[in-house]
């Protein structure tokens, strides 16, 4: 599903403002384009993910992480009124795994937060990611740093993290609002991203692993 509808879908009378446009006439921009009509194509979707022919992988990766980050920020909005500090004390995914923050600056040593705290953090800090033109550049003149790939795949691992805290806690929220099949593409469609360029270790994707293995069946 392309972004528009998928906005109009999760929006339902909320302001949202998605993060990053692309200037039209931009590379990025035509990458983006060309990523939304792939989508209504109705393309398999692990072809759709794959880095079109002659374009800069980093291209393709900046619009992915934008793309990916405004999808998983609508989705979390669905079940953020649900989760707070009494029915989500830690950020977590079942009793098996939780995860701490730490960002360098207001939280120097991994932490213990709520999952509310956590994703806000979160989302304010890829945010500012995002619009530091040194690290997500404008221009297509001012070259990506050289550790882009490092940034983007901690970007994608912890917004991973938030679709295992969706799925596991409030998934039936979920549900109950008539959003799975949207989650569930979008869902499909991120794993196959990361997947194809290797951005996420198998070990931080265990906590799904069950689910993917029954929904993520496309062929090669």
């Amino acid at each position: 599903m392309a972004f528009n509808g998928f906005l109009e879908f999760f929006q339902k009378g909320k302001t949202f403002k998605p993060k990053k446009p692309f200037a039209s006439g931009t590379i990025r921009y035509s990458l983006h384009k060309q990523a939304q009509a792939s989508l209504q194509s109705g393309i398999n979707l692990r072809q759709v993910v794959r880095l079109p022919q002659g374009e800069n992988l980093n291209d393709w990766l900046a619009v992915h992480v934008v793309d990916f980050f405004n999808r998983i920020n609508l989705i979390y909005g669905t079940v953020s009124e649900f989760c707070n500090e009494t029915t989500c004390p830690t950020m977590s995914g079942g009793s098996r795994y939780e995860y701490l923050w730490a960002d360098g600056d207001l939280y120097k040593k991994p932490t213990a937060l709520s999952a509310q705290k956590y994703i806000e953090h979160l989302m304010d800090w890829i945010e500012t990611q995002i619009n530091n033109e040194s690290v997500f550049p404008v221009s297509t003149d001012v070259p990506f740093p050289k550790n882009f790939s490092a940034i983007s795949r901690k970007i994608l691992t912890r917004l991973f993290r938030v679709f295992v805290h969706v799925y596991i806690h409030h998934f039936d929220r979920i549900v109950s609002i008539g959003a799975e099949a949207h989650v569930n593409a979008c869902y499909k469609h991120f794993y196959y991203f990361v997947q194809e360029f290797d951005m996420i270790s198998a070990k931080e994707l265990e906590p799904l692993q069950e689910m993917t293995s029954r929904i993520c069946k496309d062929k090669e």
